[in-house]
Parts: C-alpha cells; sequence; structure tokens
C-alpha cells in the first residue's frame, strides 16, 4: 500500500500566492507555544531542585520570567542576500514590543559631548517611564577610555539589556567594543539623535550646525524619546552572506495571536526592505525556539528564482555534450603522459596495455549509466514543466480576477 503524504502548508484560498496563510501562521504559532510550555513542565518535573527564584518572580511583566524562551522566525532564500556580513543591524516595526518590560535596563552610547544627550533626557518633556528605564548614558571618547579592557567590556554587557547607539558613531564601535559584544544578542542599534531637517518654501533641507566643529547637534527631548521609542520597539535584522536568516520575533510568554501578528509583520518588512526579488527568492518560512523543530508557515513549490535558470532540453544537452568532449581530452593527455612515462615511443604502460576487453566493458558500463541518468533528467524536466503550467496558470487567473473586480468597483 503507497504512504499517504499530507501538505506541510496550506495555500491562501484566494488572491497571490506569493503571501502567507493568516489560519497556517495562527496554526504553527499555537503549536510552537504549546510544545515550549509543556517541555518547560515536564524538565520541571523531572528536576530534582526546585527552582525558587522563579516561584518569587512577579509575573505582573510578560518578560520578567526567568524561564521565558524566545521564539525566531527562520526566513531560507534561494540566493544569498548579500555579499558580506553587515554589523549594522536592520529594523522593523513590530505590532507587540519585545522590549515591553518595565525593567528592561538600557545604555546609551552616544557622539560627543555626551552631555546634551544626558541633559535631554534629564529634561521634564522627556517621558519618566522611559527615562527611568536608560541608566547609562557614555560618549564615544569616555568608551574607549573607560573600557578598554576585556573584564570591563563583559562586564558592560552583562549590566544591560538593550544597547541604542547614535547613528553618527555606529560605524566606529566594532573596534571599540570588540567581538564580546559582536558575537552576542546585544549587538548595539542605531537610533537617530539628529535633529530633523527642515524644508524652506523652495524645498531645500536645512541641516543644523553645531557652533563648534567637533560637537554634535543633539534632537529635542520628544524627539530623542520618540525615536528611542521606536527603535526599541523594532525587530533587529542582521544579515550575513548565506541563504538564511533569523529574527527573534517573540517569546513564550507571549500569546499565538501576537507571534502570528509579529510574524506577518517580520516577514512583510524582510520582503519589502531587504530580500532582493521579493517572494520568488523565498524558498521557506519557519518559526522555531531555541531547542526545538521548525514548524512550516509557507514553502515555495519551485526552487527557481528566474525562469532563465531553467535549462531546456536542448541547452542542457548541448552543455553535457560539451562536458563530457572535455573529460574525454583529458583522458587522452593523460594516457599519452603515461605511455611517455614508461619508457618509449611504442610501448604503453601495463594499466594501459592490460586487454582491450576491459576497456570494452568499462565503455558498456559507462552508455548504461549514462541512459539511466538521462532517462531521470528526462522525467525531473517533464515534472518541473508541468509545475511551470501550473504556477503560470493560476498567476494568470489571479491578474484577471483582481483586473475584472478593479472593473467592477
Amino acid at each position: 500500500m503507497a504512504p499517504e503524504f499530507k501538505a506541510l502548508t496550506t495555500r491562501v484560498t484566494s488572491g497571490s500566492p506569493y503571501q502567507l496563510d493568516q489560519s497556517q501562521t495562527l496554526k504553527a504559532s499555537s503549536a510552537l507555544l504549546k510544545h515550549i510550555s509543556s517541555e518547560s513542565d515536564r524538565k520541571a518535573a523531572a528536576s530534582s531542585t526546585k527552582n525558587i527564584l522563579r516561584a518569587a518572580t512577579d509575573t505582573s511583566d510578560q518578560n520578567d520570567v526567568l524561564d521565558v524562551e524566545p521564539v525566531w522566525l527562520s526566513l531560507t532564500t534561494k540566493k544569498h542576500i548579500v555579499d558580506k556580513r553587515r554589523l549594522k543591524p536592520g529594523k522593523i516595526p513590530l505590532p507587540h514590543s519585545l522590549n515591553q518590560s518595565s525593567t528592561t535596563i538600557i545604555c546609551l552610547i552616544s557622539c560627543d559631548p555626551q552631555r546634551q544627550v544626558k541633559d535631554s533626557i534629564a529634561h521634564p518633556s522627556f517621558p519618566t517611564d522611559l527615562s527611568s528605564r536608560i541608566t547609562k548614558v557614555i560618549g564615544l571618547s569616555k568608551l574607549k577610555a573607560r573600557y578598554q579592557s576585556f573584564e570591563s567590556r563583559r562586564q558592560l554587557l552583562n549590566d544591560h539589556d538593550v544597547f541604542l547607539a547614535d547613528d553618527r558613531v555606529i560605524t566606529m564601535l566594532p573596534k571599540v567594543l570588540g567581538k564580546i559584544f559582536y558575537q552576542s544578542p546585544k549587538k548595539p542599534v542605531p537610533v537617530s539623535l539628529e535633529p530633523y531637517r527642515q524644508i524652506t518654501t523652495s524645498g531645500k533641507r536645512v541641516t543644523h550646525k553645531a557652533t563648534d566643529e567637533k560637537t554634535k547637534t543633539i534632537a529635542p527631548p520628544l524627539q530623542v524619546a520618540k525615536e528611542i521609542e521606536k527603535t526599541i520597539n523594532c525587530a533587529l535584522v542582521h544579515l550575513s552572506p548565506s541563504n538564511n536568516t533569523s529574527v527573534r520575533v517573540g517569546y513564550s510568554s507571549f500569546t499565538a495571536q501576537q507571534i502570528a501578528d509579529n510574524v506577518e509583520a517580520v516577514v512583510a518588512g524582510l520582503v519589502e526592505k531587504f530580500i532582493p526579488q521579493g517572494w520568488r527568492n523565498i524558498r521557506a518560512v519557519n518559526i522555531k525556539g531555541p531547542n526545538t523543530m521548525a514548524l512550516p508557515i509557507w514553502l515555495a513549490d519551485e526552487l527557481w528564482v528566474d525562469e532563465a535558470d531553467v535549462l531546456e532540453k536542448e541547452e542542457e544537452r548541448a552543455k553535457g555534450l560539451t562536458s563530457v568532449a572535455r573529460q574525454g581530452g583529458k583522458k587522452r593527455k593523460e594516457r599519452a603522459v603515461d605511455v611517455v612515462a614508461d619508457g618509449g615511443e611504442g610501448r604503453a604502460p601495463k594499466r594501459a596495455r592490460g586487454g582491450l576487453a576491459s576497456n570494452g566493458e568499462r565503455k558498456r558500463k559507462r552508455r548504461v549509466e549514462d541512459t539511466d541518468l538521462s532517462t531521470e533528467m528526462r522525467e525531473r524536466r517533464e515534472k518541473l514543466r508541468e509545475q511551470k503550467k501550473l504556477d503560470k496558470a493560476e498567476i494568470q487567473g489571479w491578474e484577471k480576477g483582481k483586473e475584472k473586480s478593479a472593473i467592477t468597483a
């Protein structure tokens, strides 16, 4: 009896196939949170020691629980997104912030002089709930002078939960902070502390110039607070030269609907800002915990990005003949070298003189293998052509339906 195959993901009933199915996203989020909760309870029951800190922790905030695990969105592409690793992370706004806890400790790295930023945060118009979480403001020059040793940098890293840095100094921090920061999940996040540029009546933007060349202008307190709030409420995207990108979209203390909302926002942001060729370059979208299997949300039907990536029958055959001819030329050269090395013009080495029957058997065996390979490739090409026809018909049907709805509207 043949085994029954079930689809791992569901398609949307209407519209373009290049979009997430909300029911599939919510279903995967619920299953993942349920598995994380059951595993946590199982480990707690199997443990012989009681976690006193967990029992004594106030769970009024979502992220205050000690054993909360992060939930990651894993996106796999067909081609590499970038050519080199980027130390400056990208930002995607989230409907449900990852830093909602009132106990989150923030360190702000500013440009020189740091006194302007401190005065802006201490201003009466600055929100008190945000200023209470910013426990340290340090300029670039003092950061270089005070934190030169490895131990001091590690202590700074352990004392804070989130590190924000002025956009104008973010590129100087890798040499100052070192690998202890940039190999951890607490990489400094860029925040804009520069005043907004005013637009004149003629349409030109006017920049604020400082009186001293060494000093930098700082935005008003309300603008600084707005930019910091917007930054800490974003998901961070760290790009590297690979075909896989992971983004934290929530915690195990979130609800399934909150995880699903964040997943949809992050996927939309990645497709719009970071992934070249958009949905055509996406191969799979999954969510997972730190110690769980990846649950699929969306899977691509085709493995290619452009139609030019798929070779037709004649092109593939010509390419195969060219490669076979090159291999044959290499083998003849190797045999000629062996004959000369054996010590005579008309004298062939034992390997080549071992018998014509062995060479004939090898040729017949090679023909059989080539025939089997060509049959397999032919079947694969037919399947790919059928899949391409189905995809084109589906996209054309969706576009026609969209045009009809636009005409009727």
